[in-house]
């Protein structure tokens, strides 16, 4: 499942880059061709999104960090994403913009909530994506810290969040 992830998360980097960016692509380019990705919508500092993965829709809603720090060189972008198919709900992860080391674990501080995310390669998944869902659902900021290759502590505002995730759910209900 993890490997399946990263083609909308490299999605999810370049849909977030800025919007100068967009304005010298064409329009079917920014918003993804017929059988690739598709933008919903923005909600804040959210934006949501689909794209079909073995003849099934997958909806997806992301941001990015606001703040990363200690800044590292040469670290990619780092990507907070809540996806929806039909076999599996709330499915939360992180694309740290650099590779963790083996059996990393990284926590995820959402108010007094603290969730627990497990790491492969360059992403960090929740453990319990539904208890992700419900704290982002409630809060302001999410706070990611990992301990690769030192300490960062990466902050994502979740301005947004609530009404991007009623998109991808409403766009990818349950089956």
């Amino acid at each position: 499942m993890n490997t399946r992830f990263l083609p909308f998360l490299i999605f999810a980097a370049l849909v977030a880059l800025p919007v100068a960016a967009d304005a010298k692509k064409p329009a079917a380019a920014a918003h993804g061709t017929p059988s690739g990705p598709k933008k919903i919508g923005e909600f804040g500092d959210w934006v949501a999104a689909t794209h079909q993965e073995g003849g099934q829709t997958v909806c997806y809603a992301f941001t990015r960090a606001q703040t990363s720090a200690p800044a590292l060189s040469g670290r990619g972008p780092v990507i907070l994403t809540v996806t929806e198919r039909a076999s599996g709900r709330d499915s939360v992860a992180i694309e740290a913009g650099l590779t963790y080391a083996a059996n990393a674990a990284v926590t995820v501080q959402v108010d007094r909530t603290a969730l627990e995310f497990y790491t492969a390669g360059r992403n960090a998944f929740a453990r319990d994506g539904k208890a992700a869902v419900a704290a982002f659902d409630k809060a302001a900021r999410a706070i990611a810290r990992s301990p690769a290759p030192k300490e960062v502590a990466d902050t994502f505002s979740l301005k947004g969040f609530g009404d991007a995730y009623k998109a991808i759910v409403k766009a990818c209900p349950a089956k």
